[in-house]
């Protein structure tokens, strides 16, 4: 499960792998192939790339709808307002790229939001409709391309007589559209790189120097802590890490060095090499060869923030 999960989180491509992923684990008897059994694992199974179970939940084979109905009756929105619910279900994975699964998703997003708020709405078309006018609103409010933004009155006028041919009351429009402007949704929103998702809300971030462990030289790179692994980058730019470090089993201690000061030293306190991986310059993803990690701050005080965060 453990490199399934690498596999999926990893790929440029991350549908099949997926796939691929779920089969093999049927096929060793991990995982039951029944619609209840895979959603569970897509829905509960950490880090999963939420990009490859947007793809794999948007498919329109049979055993995919299923699948797709399933891993939408987890979701609970009872007593949440239609934002609050999107907010829920748009975090559990990423919307696909295809209009076709975007239409399936959405519809049985509908389908149980007023299954768990009956009366609400007077159709799943509503809701439906609704729920698409809210994402839209997202981009426009908080895209920083789009120079026209929607106001209330706007985003009013824009939904009237979705509701049957009736208009939906304007004070849940409001809160829905004040919700929105003051916090957007916390999804990727350029390329599918599930890795934004990972960095929108991170525990620390700031400039280390690290040093190699081929050739032993510091040199200077992003680290951003988040989800207990440093991802770290050569340019705060960039959209994808050159390594990644989980920090599961492993302890963190200030370090005397005479090359530099105000050093820390991730390690394994059996002794066993750190399990981390690395982009080589081709793009090639390797595993790490490090015994410990060497990193060095800017200042003592700051050196023992990263140590508390890391801890």
């Amino acid at each position: 499960i453990t490199l399934f999960k690498f596999i999926s989180y990893m790929s440029d491509f991350p549908f099949p792998p997926l796939l691929q992923g779920v089969q093999y684990l049927v096929e060793n008897g991990l995982l039951e192939w029944r619609a209840e059994s895979v959603a569970e694992f897509l829905y509960k199974e950490e880090g999963l790339n939420k990009t490859a179970i947007g793809n794999f939940l948007g498919e329109r084979e049979e055993m995919h709808l299923k699948i797709l109905k399933a891993f939408v009756g987890l979701h609970e929105f009872s007593d949440l307002n239609l934002v609050q619910a999107l907010r829920q279900f748009l975090w559990s994975f990423r919307l696909p790229g295809e209009a076709q699964k975007i239409d399936r998703m959405m519809e049985a997003f509908a389908a149980r939001y007023c299954g768990c708020n009956p009366g609400v709405f007077q159709s799943t078309d509503t809701c439906y409709i609704l729920s698409f006018a809210i994402i839209m609103l997202n981009t426009s409010l908080h895209n920083p391309n789009v120079k026209d933004k929607p106001t209330l009155q706007r985003f009013v006028s824009m939904n009237r007589g979705i509701n049957n041919g009736e208009d939906l009351p304007t004070e849940l429009l409001t809160k829905l559209y004040t919700s929105i402007r003051s916090e957007p949704f916390k999804i990727p929103e350029d390329d599918g790189n599930d890795l934004t998702l990972t960095f929108f809300n991170p525990d620390r971030e700031g400039w280390l120097l690290k040093i190699g462990g081929r050739v032993k030289t510091w040199k200077r790179r992003w680290f951003i802590l988040t989800d207990s692994c440093l991802y770290y980058f050569e340019y705060t730019t960039d959209k994808d890490p050159i390594g990644i470090i989980p920090l599961e089993n492993l302890c963190v201690r200030a370090l005397q060095d005479s090359s530099k000061p105000f050093c820390l030293e991730l390690y394994n306190p059996k002794g066993q090499k750190i399990k981390a991986c690395k982009t080589e310059n081709k793009g090639r993803v390797v595993q790490g060869k490090h015994q410990s990690y060497k990193l060095s701050a800017a200042s003592a005080e700051e050196r023992d923030d990263w140590i508390d965060a890391i801890r």
